[in-house]
């Protein structure tokens, strides 16, 4: 199994959970996070007065499924998210060892 956590702009968290659901995916997790990578930051003016922004707003996606999916889940993430601008997010994948349903009890892919 592979655990996809993918970190992206706010505004196309709509458009990656559509294609995400066109591939058969039920379930993910979304979280409002923020940080920087290479734009680190942004200046704003607020009633006339500039200021740094040093962390930006993000929408981070983690999503579990079995090593089969896991290439095509990722292509679907990226195409859907990208704007081709500065700030279009990562996307990290990582191998699971165990997933576990609480209410069931059922172990491995069948408790995805």
């Amino acid at each position: 199994m592979k655990k996809i956590e993918a970190v992206i702009k706010p505004f196309k968290l709509d458009e990656v959970k559509d294609a995400l659901q066109e591939l058969g995916i039920k379930g993910l997790t979304v979280t409002e996070v923020k940080g920087f990578g290479r734009q680190r930051g942004h200046t704003e003016v607020f009633r006339g007065v500039e200021y740094q922004v040093d962390f930006v707003p993000k929408v981070k996606i983690e999503i579990v499924v079995d090593e089969d999916m896991a290439a095509e889940v990722v292509d679907a993430i990226a195409e859907s998210a990208a704007t081709g601008k500065i700030g279009d997010g990562k996307i990290f994948v990582s191998t699971l060892d165990e997933v576990i349903r609480i209410r069931t009890g059922e172990r491995g892919a069948t408790a995805i």
